[in-house]
Formats: C-alpha cells, sequence, structure tokens
C-alpha cells in the first residue's frame, strides 16, 4: 500500500459521491424517499448513510470525539450532501496530502458505537471508507435505475479515464 494509491481512492471516493449526488439531485421526493425495505430503505438514506460514515471516519483519524452518527433533522436532507459532503470530502484530501509512506500505518484506536475498542492502522481505514461509500453507492445507484433513472458511472476505470484527461 502506497500514500499515493490511498489519496487517488479517496479523490474516486469524492468524485463518484458528487456524481451520485448530483444525479440524485434529479428525483423528486418521493423517489428520494421511496422504499427499497433495505436498512437505509431508500435513495436518500443510502446517501446520507455515507455521508455520515465518512465524517465519523474523519472525525476518527483526526482524533475528534465522536459526534452523532445521523441527525435526522439535520443530515436528512439533499441540499446538505450537495453543500456539507463536498466540503467533507475536501477535508479527507487535506488531511491525506499530509501522510507519508511511514504514517499510513500508523495504528488509530477508537471505539465503535457500541463501545467496543479497535485498533487499526490508517491505510485499512482509507480504504475501509472508500470500499463502504462504493458499496451503498452501487445501492443507491439499483434504487435509481428501478425507478427508470440512469445513474452516472461510477466505476473506478471511468474516474482515471476522466481524471487523466
Amino acid at each position: 500500500m502506497t500514500v499515493d494509491v490511498l489519496r487517488h481512492h479517496l479523490n474516486y471516493t469524492a468524485w463518484a459521491s458528487s456524481r451520485l449526488v448530483e444525479a440524485a439531485s434529479a428525483l423528486n421526493q418521493q423517489e428520494l424517499t421511496r422504499d427499497f425495505a433495505t436498512a437505509d430503505h431508500n435513495v436518500l438514506g443510502t446517501l446520507v448513510h455515507v455521508y455520515a460514515a465518512d465524517r465519523l471516519w474523519l472525525g476518527r483519524v483526526e482524533g475528534d470525539p465522536p459526534a452523532p452518527f445521523i441527525v435526522p433533522e439535520q443530515d436528512m436532507n439533499l441540499a446538505v450532501l450537495r453543500s456539507d459532503w463536498p466540503a467533507l470530502l475536501e477535508r479527507w484530501k487535506r488531511w491525506a496530502a499530509l501522510l507519508t509512506e511511514d504514517s499510513i500505518h500508523r495504528d488509530i484506536s477508537y471505539k465503535s458505537a457500541k463501545g467496543d475498542a479497535f485498533v487499526t492502522p490508517i491505510w485499512q481505514i482509507v480504504l475501509h471508507v472508500v470500499n463502504h461509500g462504493t458499496h451503498h453507492r452501487g445501492q443507491a445507484s439499483g434504487f435509481m435505475r428501478a425507478m427508470g433513472h440512469i445513474p452516472p458511472s461510477l466505476e473506478l476505470t471511468a474516474f482515471y479515464r476522466e481524471a487523466l484527461r
């Protein structure tokens, strides 16, 4: 694992999340909140889940005290995702810009929502954040497709093709 790979993956997750939020902005409220009987229920809930997880994990790697995972009256809003999530992803990039080949192996100690203590190296946390987002963005894309919308391509190869232009 290298610091450049981690930075590229964080850039990818910011790109993919931005594309999907933009696509979700074309949905009406009924489509955004249509229940697909999954853990996060709908497009909006699934995107908020990813945003909240990105926020939680950044707090952990920065050593900030844990905040509530999702504050429904604050977070369950597409406008918040459009304004606050890009800013959060920029914070991730600024944090990653300070990483070194040595620091990515540093362990981070944190507690789960259930209070269980864990110790995880930074590089594993970053890959988890990216993978977690990829999983749930795929769900939201599937919800959109099921409603007759064509979601944007979120593939890593599409990101590389666009980023290398």
